[in-house]
């Protein structure tokens, strides 16, 4: 019934708020957004794409790598990218675009932060004395071991598709490497159940995370590692030592876009989500449990008051 509701909710409301608009239309063939693996990022496609469908075009979604995507936006098999977050896909975004046919459609309001951390509660309860700061996990490896960790503290990371050996080479560089082992969990869904479990049993869990996300209104806190500069990742020439920039969230498309669909370019050069605003999609899945076309329709239902500025 619930489903229903939001169903019927989204698509009555959008159009009776959109008149006439729905019949403008631009290419007749559609654009395609691609899906990745993290809420937020599924969510987010559907809305965007519901925003194109609320104009009379064509949307189709196909699940596509987080960091191949940029290559297949150049090669036009991909129309748009929504969620490009610096620290992780910076350099495969502007990789592309140096080879031609990426273009750079703006930035986000939000800021990014994409770091190891733990639960506010292991700060809190004094878990592991002296966190965040990095240094504290010199003395405290047994707070954060599980079984499958050889007696070392385990560090939870996302899949590794997301970041090579990033996290091994710093955990390496740090010296932490005789005292920490680094996983990389399957999907985000599984960080997500480590962490429910944790707090359940109240045990300490070194693990990946970003903002926005969900986690902001729960509480949790990023390590503070030595300071990122430009090239001391190790993939760029330094020793590897250093934590993730704050960063942007930008928006790539293909350089056929805007001609293409000059409507549906111009909303999305305009689209502009807020920490909070990405922070509310998520939590539809995460912690709603809501599917991610669901979560779409009911956030479109629910924020005409933002996104239909961005469709005038």
């Amino acid at each position: 019934m619930l489903k229903y509701l939001y169903t019927t909710l989204s698509a009555a409301s959008i159009a009776l708020a959109l008149g006439g608009a729905a019949s403008a239309q631009d290419s007749a063939e559609p654009i395609i957004i691609p899906t990745h693996n993290w809420s937020s990022q599924v969510v987010m496609a559907y809305v965007i794409g519901g925003m194109f469908e609320s104009i009379g075009d064509k949307v189709e979604y196909v699940p596509a790598d987080s960091q191949a995507v940029y290559e297949a936006i150049r090669n036009g098999d991909v129309t748009i990218s929504h969620e490009v977050w610096q620290s992780t896909f910076g350099a495969s975004f502007y990789n592309a675009m140096a080879q031609g046919g990426v273009i750079d459609a703006g930035n986000h309001e939000a800021m990014t932060l994409e770091e190891l951390g733990v639960p506010h509660y292991v700060v809190e309860q004094n878990l592991c004395p002296g966190l965040p700061a990095w240094e504290a996990l010199k003395d405290c490896a047994a707070v954060f071991a599980t079984a499958d960790s050889d007696g070392k503290g385990r560090i939870l990371e996302g899949p590794q598709s997301w970041h090579g050996d990033l996290m091994p080479d710093r955990v390496a560089a740090l010296g932490l490497d005789d005292k920490y082992v680094v996983k990389f969990a399957g999907s985000a869904d599984a960080i997500w159940a480590e962490l429910e479990s944790a707090k359940k049993e109240g045990r300490g869990i070194i693990t990946f995370n970003w903002t926005p996300n969900f986690t902001d209104a729960d509480g949790f806190d990023f390590i503070k590692f030595p300071a990122y500069s430009d090239g001391c990742r190790k993939a760029d020439g330094g020793d590897g030592s250093c934590g993730s920039p704050i960063g942007w969230l930008k928006k790539a498309a293909n350089y056929k876009f805007p001609k293409t669909h000059p409507k549906a370019y111009t909303i999305f050069s305009k689209i502009s989500f807020s920490t909070a605003q990405i922070g509310q999609m998520a939590a539809l899945v995460d912690i709603d449990k809501m599917s991610h076309e669901d979560a779409a329709k009911k956030w479109l239902a629910d924020n005409q008051d933002v996104w239909m500025t961005w469709t005038k």
